[in-house]
């Protein structure tokens, strides 16, 4: 008799609600798969559940579109999926079919930042159950010890999960808030970078569940003096990265500038709550650039000056619950508006 190995394919999707999406998946059960892309049938689902259809019509379509293994389960792979409507056209909610790009000359990489967080008490991870920290922030950032760090053991698993899912992280560190961590995702493409990001979003809730926790990605959830969460976009095209022209980063900025409205629509909710020009943050209803400045819309690397004006550019306005199909595609919009 032929033996018949079985895979676990996570389906993995975005909902319809609004203004933030939501991660939702299940699980297909295949039979000799060969681990490609192109072997992942396209499946559907309920999408009278997930506010993305009606009931009297309710099937929405997943079509694959990136394939990541899964570490957590034997023969187990993540595959992430663009939802459409049951006649083939991308659905509404579909933000990766806004990308305008299909090659690799856009890079991106993007800082984001997050709050583990407890749900028992809803606050973050290693906050008191009665008041806040006797210390305010500052020495959680890239800190160490038992006092300042927490949640490293959770961090480091996310890591690896995502390293053996095959996705680019560049790097984590504790960030300036009590229980507030980064990781950082660099990809070429904008819908490789996108995709990356959301399937370690998924495995950063997975892995979170383990440990009774919930990952916040909302842009201000402690009010007061302490940051909140962004996902600073880094993004580049062949011209930055060549062009040695001091002139070109500063009209491509000015055409950041002139569409501010466009950006902040789809740079994620509630975000007027972190961009207050405080906390490291320009305001959202301003507009500025400048080497190396951390207050700025839109910061030019001091790498960038120092390597010739050629580099990157780096939008600190997105707010850590943005999506980054939906922000690399205003990105790539604008810049090539200002050629």
């Amino acid at each position: 008799m032929t033996s018949i190995n079985k895979s676990k394919l996570e389906y993995v999707w975005l909902d319809g609600y609004f203004p933030t999406q939501n991660l939702r998946s299940k699980t297909l059960i295949s039979r000799n798969f060969s681990g490609k892309l192109s072997d992942c049938p396209m499946w559907n689902f309920d999408g009278s559940s997930t506010e993305q259809a009606s009931g009297n019509n309710s099937d929405c379509l997943l079509k694959p579109v990136a394939i990541f293994p899964d570490s957590n389960r034997i023969d187990g792979f993540l595959v992430m999926n663009e939802v459409l409507n049951s006649d083939g056209s991308p659905h509404v909610s579909n933000g990766r079919a806004t990308i305008d790009d299909d090659d690799s000359d856009f890079w991106f990489g993007f800082e984001q930042e997050y709050f583990l967080w407890d749900t028992k008490i809803n606050k973050p991870f290693g906050f008191p159950k009665e008041g806040f920290p006797s210390r305010g922030q500052g020495q959680y950032y890239c800190s160490v010890g038992a006092e300042n760090t927490f949640g490293r053991e959770i961090v480091e698993h996310h890591l690896n999960q995502c390293l053996d899912a095959g996705i680019n992280v560049e790097g984590i560190n504790a960030e300036v808030a009590t229980g507030q961590w980064e990781y950082q995702i660099f990809a070429k493409g904008a819908k490789n970078a996108g995709d990356q990001v959301w399937i370690a979003r998924y495995l950063a809730e997975r892995n979170a569940e383990k440990y009774g926790l919930g990952i916040n990605l909302h842009p201000k959830p402690l009010k007061g003096d302490w940051n909140g969460s962004g996902m600073h976009a880094n993004f580049s095209d062949t011209t930055l990265r060549t062009c040695g022209d001091k002139n070109v980063f500063n009209k491509i900025c000015e055409a950041f500038g002139k569409n501010i409205d466009v950006h902040i629509k789809v740079y994620g909710a509630d975000n007027e709550q972190r961009l207050t020009g405080k906390h490291e943050t320009q305001s959202i209803d301003q507009f500025s650039y400048g080497v190396s400045d951390r207050g700025a819309s839109i910061r030019i690397p001091i790498s960038t000056l120092e390597n010739g004006w050629k580099g990157r550019l780096e939008d600190r306005r997105p707010s850590s619950n943005g999506d980054p199909y939906k922000i690399a595609s205003v990105i790539i919009k604008t810049t090539k508006s200002a050629y």
